[in-house]
């Protein structure tokens, strides 16, 4: 992944992967409620798409006071176990409270 984004802490990412994006949103959703300023939304290849989705539900049906404040795309090198190298797109969308 690429570095964390205006060193939000690693408590306060939400790391896509294979559930449905509602649960997602919903750890976002207990972040902000818990007292976070900002949440940083981190997905690598296929799940790049949940990660807009999950920033895009939360932002337009749950906080409406909450907007994107950056995105960082990357690539990051994966070795395969036949030693492959194969390039994989990240991104990291940093979420924040209006003030």
């Amino acid at each position: 992944m690429p570095r964390e984004v205006n060193n939000v802490s690693s408590e306060n990412a939400v790391l896509i992967g294979k559930k449905p994006p509602i649960s997602y949103v919903l750890a976002v959703l207990t972040l902000f409620h818990r007292g976070a300023d900002k949440v940083c939304i981190k997905a690598r290849g296929k799940a790049i798409s949940k990660a807009v989705d999950v920033a895009e539900i939360v932002r337009n049906r749950f906080l409406t006071d909450v907007e994107v404040e950056k995105i960082v795309t990357g690539t990051e090198e994966i070795r395969t176990p036949d030693n492959n190298v194969l390039n994989v797109s990240t991104i990291e969308i940093l979420l924040a409270r209006k003030t």
